[in-house]
């Protein structure tokens, strides 16, 4: 399973990761907001559809290993980054669907495999601006944060975020 993103429409990018389940574990990493922080961004969740959620973005806590952002991100770093949004749909433990902070929408699926216990987690992140730099920084953030958990679901500890979306950055350029 590759883990690049795939573009799969104009304005929509998907990821899969097959992660070590069983599948309430993984669904309460992406939705308790304490493992939730640990390799996305913390802040509450109304579990249903029509309800709000907010998510607090601190990267520097994402990994015990520190590394310097870009200067273009810098300031959203040094300051953390937050946004609001509702959710779409929610199918306990299987899909949540949310708006996201730019307009766009995401969802996530989690799928019960046989083998190993395994989860096939697909995110698919919709209605994505046209701007390359946008759809790059959407691409290199995803790919590092679902790293990041894949990690941790593995009892490993996850490099810097930087550091990781960094070098997937440039891999996204011209791709997405």
């Amino acid at each position: 399973m590759n883990a690049h993103g795939k573009m799969i429409a104009p304005d929509t990018i998907r990821f899969e990761r097959l992660l070590p389940g069983p599948v309430s574990r993984v669904w309460e990493y992406i939705t308790d907001a304490e493992k939730r922080r640990k390799w996305l961004a913390k802040g509450e969740m109304e579990l249903s559809a029509g309800g709000e959620y907010t998510l607090h973005f601190k990267h520097a806590e994402l990994s015990d290993e520190q590394d310097t952002p870009p200067e273009k991100y810098r300031e959203m770093v040094e300051t953390g980054h937050s946004f609001s949004g509702t959710v779409l749909q929610c199918d306990p433990p299987h899909l949540i669907a949310l708006t996201w902070g730019d307009g766009s929408e995401v969802t996530i699926e989690l799928r019960e495999q046989n083998q190993d216990n395994a989860v096939l987690l697909i995110l698919t992140h919709r209605k994505l601006s046209p701007k390359a730099n946008v759809r790059i920084s959407v691409a290199s953030g995803w790919h590092t944060h679902l790293g990041i958990l894949a990690a941790i679901l593995n009892d490993v500890a996850p490099k810097g975020f930087w550091e990781i979306h960094n070098q997937v950055e440039k891999e996204y350029e011209g791709n997405v």
